[in-house]
């Protein structure tokens, strides 16, 4: 035999020891499983173990290992989620589902009701028969389906009732009115999702009506009126609100809209809810789905499948779905057990904003807000609001007036890379009189920031259209505390502050940043990507795929509206100010939150532009929101990004990639066309896309 080098013997007895010490984790996958199984996000795992989320990241995907004692701290918490929630036991024999064969009989229903039983209904939801050719492709429930819900999160019913879900799955469905419609979708159809975290709840099953199912269920093909198109709803007195009303189904508030919602009480845990959206009632919004209305209906299931699987089952427009999000990831409730009695009742759960609506502090508000108008406040407002500047025309040299281009750069989701590790108020505000200054407490505070003197070539940071503050203001904590960062003394007036705090926003950020990225990287657009390489796929990605494109689309709508969201205004012609409106009502209604994100997201902007000046010498034309305009030799980022000597971007300032806080080229245009622009007052941030493109400012 041949002799074997003696280093791959101790390799080996080192491998046996580590097996015999209980060093060896769990495989990547497990530790995922564990994580997740237990609600945590991978910046709690963070913070406990001391280390950045990229480690945790790593060590889920078995790219890397913890090291001395979070190897034994990291196993240790493996153990106890182990020990806590085992993995599910494996089934004795695995077989494979197969389509039926054409003259198969039909699938039963999931759950068949007792009547059933002997005699299947000819209503059952199963896939179409062989002479529809997807289904002889696909019958089987979509891989890793929750086995309550076998047939994925949706369907769009077309109008011959076939119901068309995700993963090519083709349905059977013989309603021909929406209460038929209701009890289908919740008895036979398969259809749902489970809940985003062990105290949450299931996503209701969602059915999209096209045109023709529309009509085909009794409803108008268009809803008609001189209202706004999202306040439109089908009076109390049509025929379908009627039927709806007579089989003892109810609706919410909103009515029977584009995205109406059927619902009866809850038996015990099991929720009775189905949710439409009707196309041909403009349902989905161009902005968000560009181009998913025109699809064929299996189409439009993907697009909508992927979405639901990534980020949430839609609940209504983008931006409810971002703020209904926020919620299922981190539920307001769990299941406590009372000591004295030893029963289990619904208690908070620690991290959520809980099940009541919260009152801002007066200057958190909006003008119209009732604790504004009752108490007659005078005191001014927070004005975070993302950036509206553009540089004085005199302060262009000749140097940058002859350079060739203007260049406009794009950050990724800036609101999304904003939320991430953001800490926020938990908590009612308490006010303070002349409080010292922590940059560790989520608040507001009225401050005097007109002494400071920057570079006009610059924005402000303190102000959204960028000038120099002129007296005091009220400010968000992290508006105070970069400008402390920037060495001045800050000394507030008064304060609105919240005791309890924590990262509310976390698993929101995590959940949409997985979601961005993979599908970004589905289109082409990896990591792995080189800068040239990058801009080459951004420049195409569209082209790759229209609906993972449209996919994307609506993924960036769910960021901005969600954080929008978080302030709502009120919505009618008919509303007086200091009067309640809807939104009030919802514990996510927190101004302040939302303050925060936008405030984080601009003071990262300004340092970023503040570090191209230094590391470049180049100083912007114009920004808007997350846009940013600079004057370029080339037509081309590659031409004015900063790199060392060996290529790689230089850490602090703009750099190329498609993760959120990175950036990408937003358009070109020659110099002249900007200056021109900037002469008349015009941000060239707004239009450098082209196309007189304006870009969405998040509300």
């Amino acid at each position: 035999m041949t002799e074997q080098p003696p280093q791959l013997f101790t390799a080996i007895d080192s491998l046996l020891a580590a097996v015999d010490g209980g060093t060896v984790l769990p495989a990547p996958a497990e530790r995922v499983r564990l994580r997740e199984a237990a609600g945590l996000t991978q910046a709690a795992v963070a913070q406990a173990l001391g280390v950045r989320v990229p480690s945790i990241d790593a060590w889920e995907a078995g790219r890397a290992e913890p090291r001395a004692e979070r190897l034994e701290a990291y196993r240790r918490l493996l153990e106890g989620l182990a020990s806590r929630y085992p993995a599910p036991a494996r089934p004795e024999a695995a077989v494979p589902r197969t389509a039926p064969p054409p003259d198969a009989p039909p699938a039963p229903a999931p759950t068949p009701a007792p009547e059933e039983e002997e005699t299947p209904s000819p209503s059952a939801a199963r896939p179409k028969a062989a002479s529809r050719p997807v289904a002889k492709e696909r019958t089987a429930g979509p891989a890793g389906a929750d086995p309550r819900f076998p047939h994925g999160p949706l369907a769009v019913l077309d109008g011959d009732g076939s119901a068309y879900g995700i993963d090519g799955i083709v349905l059977d469905c013989p309603a021909r009115t929406v209460p038929e419609l209701v009890e289908w979708t919740l008895r036979e159809s398969g259809l749902g999702a489970a809940q985003l975290h062990r105290y949450g709840k299931d996503s209701d099953p969602l059915v999209v009506l096209t045109a023709s199912a529309a009509v085909r269920l009794g409803l108008p093909e268009r809803l008609e009126g001189h209202e706004q198109r999202r306040s439109l709803r089908l009076p109390a007195d049509h025929p379908v609100v009627k039927q709806v009303t007579k089989a003892k189904w109810q609706l919410t508030q909103r009515g029977f809209g584009p995205w109406p919602r059927i619902y009866r009480k809850a038996q015990g845990r099991d929720r009775q809810c189905v949710q439409l959206a009707i196309l041909s009632w403009d349902a989905l919004d161009e902005r968000a789905w560009p181009g998913v209305t025109d699809m064929e209906p299996a189409d439009i299931a993907r697009v909508l499948g992927v979405y639901a699987t990534r980020v949430i089952t839609p609940r209504g427009s983008t931006a409810v779905s971002g703020l209904e999000l926020m919620t299922a990831l981190r539920p307001p409730t769990r299941a406590v057990r009372d000591e004295a009695t030893g029963t289990w009742m619904s208690g908070h759960n620690p991290g959520s904003l809980g099940v009541e609506p919260m009152d801002p502090a007066p200057p958190e508000a909006t003008q119209e807000h009732p604790v504004v108008v009752d108490s007659g406040w005078k005191g001014g407002f927070l004005n975070e609001e993302a950036y509206q500047w553009v540089r004085d025309v005199d302060l262009l040299t000749a140097q940058e007036c002859t350079l060739p281009y203007a260049v406009g750069l794009d950050l990724n989701t800036a609101f999304l890379a904003a939320a991430a590790r953001l800490t926020v108020g938990l908590s009612a505000p308490d006010h303070f009189h002349a409080p010292v200054f922590n940059p560790k407490i989520p608040g507001s505070w009225l401050v005097d920031l007109s002494g400071i003197d920057l570079d006009p070539r610059l924005p402000s940071p303190f102000t959204p259209d960028g000038t120099r503050p002129t007296g005091p203001a009220w400010y968000q904590t992290h508006t105070v505390a970069y400008a402390q960062q920037l060495g001045y003394d800050v000394t507030p007036i008064e304060a609105y502050l919240r005791r309890e705090r924590g990262a509310y926003l976390d698993p929101w950020h995590d959940r949409l940043k997985n979601a961005y990225v993979d599908t970004l990287a589905d289109l082409g657009v990896t990591a792995d990507l080189t800068d040239a390489e990058f801009l080459a796929a951004m420049e195409h990605h569209k082209q790759t795929d229209p609906a993972l494109a449209a996919v994307l689309s609506a993924i960036k709508a769910t960021i901005k509206g969600g954080v929008g969201k978080l302030r709502e205004r009120p919505q009618g012609r008919h509303y007086k100010a200091g009067e309640r409106w809807p939104a009030l009502e919802r514990p996510t209604w927190r101004p302040d939150i939302r303050a925060a994100v936008i405030s984080k997201a601009r003071v990262n902007m300004h340092r970023k532009l503040a570090n191209m000046v230094r590391m470049t010498g180049l100083y912007p034309l114009a920004v808007l929101s997350d846009c940013v305009v600079y004057p370029s030799a080339g037509d081309t980022p590659l031409a004015f990004l900063p790199y060392d000597a060996f290529g790689k971007p230089q850490p602090g300032g703009f750099r190329l990639g498609p993760t959120p806080g990175l950036a990408k080229l937003e358009g070109v245009q020659p110099m002249a066309w900007a200056v021109d622009l900037m002469e008349q007052g015009l941000n060239p941030a707004r239009h450098i896309k082209g196309g007189d493109a304006v870009l969405d400012e998040g509300e």
